[in-house]
Parts: C-alpha cells; structure tokens; sequence
C-alpha cells in the first residue's frame, strides 16, 4: 500500500462507517453539512440516515444541503500533506449536481504553487450515492494491492463514463417540493396510481416507465435497468424506508442476473434533501456515454 497516496470523497457517497473505519488509511470521506429549521447538522456525524427520514416525513420544510467549499479542501489538501501525503484523488459528488468538484479543483489550483510537490487528480464520478461510494471503495482496494495511481484513476473516469442512476419512486411529494429532480415535478398520474422509474444523468431526470402500482413498477424497473447493464457487472442499491418493497426488488433483479448487489446501503442526508424518504435507488454500469 502507498502510505503517500490518499482517497478523497464527501458524505454524499454513502458507504457505510465500517468501511470508511476499515480504509481509513486511505480513505477521507469530508462531511456535508445540512441545514433543518435554522440548525446546521454536519453529515453521518450530527445526524443519520434513519432521524433524517423521519424529520423529512414530519416537517414541511426541505432541509438545504451545502457544497464543500474550496477553503475546506485547500485545509484538507494541506492537513493531508503535513501527515506526508504527496498524492491525493479527489473523486466527489456530481459537478452537475454541485459545486464540489469544481471547488476541489480550485482548490487544487490554489496550493499549487505552495504545495509544488503535491499532486492532486480530481475526477468528477458523474453521479451520486453508492454509484461513486462502490468504485471509491474499489480504488481503496485496488490501491491496497499496489495499483498505480495512475490506473486507479482511469478505473475511476472510465466507471463515471458508464454509471447510470435509476430512482423507483413511490412518494413523490419530496420530489415535486424540492424541484431538483425534475422529471418527478413534472410527472402526472399519481391519482391515478401510476408509479415512475426515473433515470437520472447530469443535470437531467426523465421518466423512462410508468406504472400502476408498486409491484408493477418493480418488475418494470427489473425489466428496465437489467436491459441497460452491461453483462456480469457489478450493480448497486441504496434503500430508504420501502422495507418490504426494497427486499421484493433486490430479490428479483438478483434472479434476473443470477448474481446480487455489489453493495446495498441507506440514502443518506445529501440525496434525501432532494430524492425524499421513499426510494429505491439503483445504480448500474451500462454503456459509455459519448
């Protein structure tokens, strides 16, 4: 392992305390901090997943979620360095959805001259949740068995070329008032019991099946996303509270592509504040996008 090399990431990614506990010699997983009626909560320290859900079911107002400004990185890349790390990846949440990654280049631009012997590569994962928390993940363990940087970042870009972020909505209430998922503001039906597989990618949302009922929209989305994946390749989960409706889901697409879930973890605050309590999250590789 290059005890000079250090993984960067923030809170929106996902992954669970025990393996952020189990990579922290290479991992550093920076907090996002969530505002909730005029009080500031720092991410998977101040709050969880599990009170964020009930707050969201029980107050009307949509919590705000704040960048990672370039001061925090420009400290961390310095902290960093002072432990005698001299090369950092920065793989953060979707520049289309934030300004983090651009905030980490910047930052990177800032200590440039300063920190001449440092070298940082920021990579946008294009995505959000598990879809960049599992190949972070992956690049501690390719690290670790003594990968060069230089192909755990092409492992990196070339996974945020093919990722694609699928949401099984079954409440969209969340969604229409925070406005961010715009394909689920703008979707009619819901009176009539139809329920959306949303696709998500950059800035856009759109709505790619639509379906009355909750059983029916899990064998669709089961139809739907195994179509899209590219054979024998990892895919990836994140659950809310449709207990029942997340196990029925899990259990299906792992029979339709006989294998099961490189990773299955809670939604946390980052994408909640937009996405709701009541999702099921689904990220696959499929094709490049050109």
């Amino acid at each position: 392992m290059n005890n000079d090399v250090r993984i960067i990431t923030d809170s929106g990614c996902d992954i669970s305390p025990e393996a952020e506990k189990e990579w922290e010699k290479l991992l550093v997983v920076m907090p996002f901090s969530v505002v909730i009626n005029g009080e500031t909560y720092l991410d998977r320290i101040d709050i969880k997943p599990d009170e964020f859900y009930k707050i969201l079911k029980e107050n009307n107002e949509i919590p705000k979620h704040s960048q990672i400004t370039a001061v925090q990185f420009e400290d961390k890349y310095r902290e960093l360095y002072a432990q005698g790390v001299r090369t950092i990846i920065v793989y953060p949440i979707n520049a289309a959805g934030s300004q983090t990654c651009s905030n980490a280049q910047l930052a990177a631009n800032n200590i440039a001259d300063e920190l001449c012997d440092l070298k940082i590569h920021v990579i946008d994962s294009q995505n959000y949740t598990v879809g960049y928390g599992y190949p972070v993940l992956e690049a501690c363990r390719k690290l670790d068995e003594g990968q060069t940087v230089e192909s755990v970042c092409a492992y990196l870009s070339d996974w945020a070329e093919h990722i694609e972020a699928y949401i099984i909505g079954f409440d969209l209430r969340h969604m229409k008032k925070s406005g961010r998922i715009t394909a689920a503001a703008s979707f009619l039906g819901e009176l009539m019991g139809l329920k959306p597989l949303i696709s998500l990618y950059a800035e856009k949302t759109e709505v790619v099946k639509k379906v009355r009922g909750e059983k029916a929209v899990i064998d669709a989305a089961v139809e739907y996303i195994s179509s899209r994946m590219i054979p024998k390749t990892p895919w990836c989960v994140c659950t809310t509270t449709h207990t029942e409706s997340e196990k029925e889901f899990i259990e299906k697409m792992t029979k339709k592509l006989g294998y099961g879930p490189a990773m299955v973890e809670k939604c946390g605050v980052v994408v909640s504040c937009n996405a709701g309590p009541e999702f099921i999250g689904v990220l696959i590789r499929g094709p490049k996008r050109g």
